[in-house]
């Protein structure tokens, strides 16, 4: 009954004040604004409190706020465990642990947090509209990288959905659903909710059959790991995307950011502690101290201009003869390939375009003066 009264209960929109700019602009409230907003749409008793809020704006209060939620939840699971045991007659009921996509969420997400971080903070702009196709259903193929939270999946999903009004579906890594830490960081299903898809094998072909547009990284995680010293040189591509492609005629839409190597620069991966920590990178950085001080600007990144360069639509099976079959691996990988040296091409002649330009504007202003 409660969850159903719950759920009829349509709350207003989110009234985005003082407090929130606040939290735009001071790394360790990043977490803060999250939370609030959720909590503001999906009442989650087992959330994060604003005695706990305070808390993370202090150094080292992270941890003590993190103890003080544990102990709470701790001592109210026993009250509850209790009560249930104590009359064995009421079954033990509780809301659904489903999560699915909820796209009313993601647009009230996109448009009251996400816009006002990716385009005032991030700076985020998107080129090339020609070559916006009309309609999905596509895959849309980004060189990843940061080191960090994935700022440059969620800019470019924000700018795509306001460009073309489309339901964008990024494909996650599996530690934002399972992973311990987000689990306490970030709302409970979060990443589901938002119309995140597992990266494994079976999800990813699932939301590529359903033909919706799914935000993909070629690189996969070793694009977010590759570190400063590799910075703009892209990982080798995995060719499933391309053997999906073909075999559900859904067309790649490339496209290219520069910016997403400063979210964290002069960061390092460092395997060892990767593995200790079940995370797929453990950067090192100078900004490492102030991480260890404050962890709730886990979900942080530093302030970069992020700029998309929309590629021409790539449909990879006219490059084939006529068949009936799907080509072999063979094949599909040198089409993974063929893109990502095509995309190699496209960052570096950016980036040398964007050095004569800063050349330029610094050779005018050297004469102004």
């Amino acid at each position: 009954m409660k969850c159903a009264v719950a759920e009829s209960q349509e709350p207003t929109s989110y009234p985005f004040g003082w407090f929130d700019w606040f939290c735009v602009w001071y790394p360790p409230a990043w977490l803060i604004l999250f939370n609030r907003h959720w909590q503001h749409y999906k009442p989650d008793p087992d959330g994060w409190r604003w005695s706990e809020y305070v808390l993370f704006l202090l150094p080292g209060g992270f941890y003590i706020g993190l103890l003080i939620r544990w102990l709470r939840l701790a001592v109210r699971h026993r009250l509850e465990t209790s009560d249930r045991s104590s009359d064995a007659s009421i079954p033990a009921t509780s809301c659904s642990d489903s999560t699915p996509s909820d796209p009313d969420y993601q647009r009230a997400f996109r448009e009251e947090v996400l816009a006002p971080i990716v385009k005032r903070y991030f700076r985020a702009e998107l080129h090339n509209f020609e070559n916006l196709p009309r309609s999905g259903p596509l895959l849309v193929a980004l060189n990843h990288a940061g080191m960090c939270f994935p700022w440059d999946f969620l800019a470019l999903a924000v700018l795509l959905t306001e460009q073309q009004s489309w339901f964008v579906q990024p494909l996650a890594h599996p530690l934002f659903f399972d992973h311990p830490w987000l689990n306490w960081w970030l709302p409970k299903g979060w990443a589901q909710v938002l119309g995140g898809v597992r990266a494994d094998a079976e999800s990813f072909e699932a939301a590529i059959a359903q033909k919706t547009v799914i935000l993909y990284a070629p690189e996969s995680w070793r694009g977010l790991a590759k570190g400063w010293n590799h910075r703009y040189e892209l990982a080798k591509f995995d060719a499933s995307f391309v053997r999906l492609s073909i075999q559900y005629q859904v067309p790649i839409l490339p496209v290219v950011c520069i910016g997403n190597e400063w979210l964290h620069p002069f960061a390092f991966n460092v395997n060892g502690f990767a593995r200790l920590a079940k995370m797929p990178m453990f950067p090192i950085s100078p900004l490492i101290p102030m991480f260890a001080l404050f962890p709730s600007m886990g979900v942080w990144a530093v302030r970069s201009r992020l700029q998309y360069f929309v590629q021409p639509l790539w449909r990879p099976w006219e490059s084939l003869p006529p068949q009936t079959e799907l080509p072999r691996q063979a094949t599909v990988y040198r089409l993974a390939q063929k893109l990502r040296a095509q995309l190699q091409r496209s960052i570096s002649q950016l980036l040398k375009e964007e050095g004569r330009r800063q050349k330029d504007k610094g050779d005018r202003e050297a004469g102004g003066g």
